[in-house]
């Protein structure tokens, strides 16, 4: 399979495409916290863009600093290797414990990923492209993703961040009417299980804690951002609802 349709083919699986909040908005939003994180909100922003986002770890906990999406396991060893390795953007809540690229990880480094909103990807009979839905919490509320993390740097240059795989799971009832193909959804910690799941310790803590969410998400048809190649999505409007 060639690389164009590889990723053609992973676009129909998310959570691949994400809403961030900026500094001053999570600071108002998480008082609590101490904020490093220092960028400019992304109305829309793709995973295999590698971004740098706001989260939290567990090795730094009450601390929101940056790290990049896509893990990268300790055997890569520089930017090139990490630009060629498999897509592990997402990491699926029933194989986490066994794949190769997260079960080192998955026990002792977990963390929380501040967004405002995801885009996940629908199925129209007798139509070839998927409809893009976007989705958000009442109020657009900041809410958390978990995320499994790991260090990373690059043998050539010396440069260090932290990196992270979005952890997904089975859909909920209106995810699977949305994302009604795979039928998958990211792994939402509501703020109430925030605490517990950066502190659990055992493979059944973890495992007790990623399951589909079961509070309330708006939610409206947008633009197609998967379709956008090229294109600058990282604008106000790329979230307005389209009818």
């Amino acid at each position: 399979m060639s690389k164009t349709l590889l990723i053609q083919k992973c676009l129909l699986f998310m959570c691949y495409h994400v809403s961030s909040p900026d500094t001053d908005f999570i600071k108002k939003s998480v008082p609590t916290k101490v904020v490093k994180y220092n960028r400019a909100q992304n109305y829309h922003v793709s995973g295999f863009t590698r971004p740098f986002l706001p989260v939290e770890l567990n090795n730094q906990l009450g601390l929101i600093d940056e790290a990049r999406w896509k893990l990268l396991p300790f055997w890569v060893k520089t930017e090139d290797d990490a630009a060629k390795y498999a897509n592990t953007l997402n990491a699926e809540s029933e194989s986490i414990f066994e794949k190769a690229s997260y079960k080192n990880y998955i026990l002792k480094n977990r963390g929380l990923l501040y967004i405002d909103g995801f885009f996940e990807p629908h199925k129209v009979k007798g139509q070839k492209e998927t409809d893009n839905y976007y989705l958000f919490m009442p109020e657009k509320k900041i809410f958390t993703l978990g995320i499994v993390w790991s260090p990373f740097t690059d043998v050539d240059t010396g440069d260090h961040y932290n990196t992270f795989s979005i952890i997904t799971t089975p859909a909920n009832p209106l995810l699977e009417e949305i994302h009604n193909e795979k039928k998958r959804m990211p792994l939402i910690i509501p703020e109430t299980d925030r605490e517990s799941w950066l502190n659990a310790r055992t493979k059944e803590q973890v495992s007790q804690l990623m399951i589909p969410y079961k509070g309330d998400l708006e939610n409206h048809q947008v633009y197609r951002v998967t379709a956008a190649r090229g294109e600058d999505t990282n604008r106000p409007d790329i979230q307005d609802p389209i009818s």
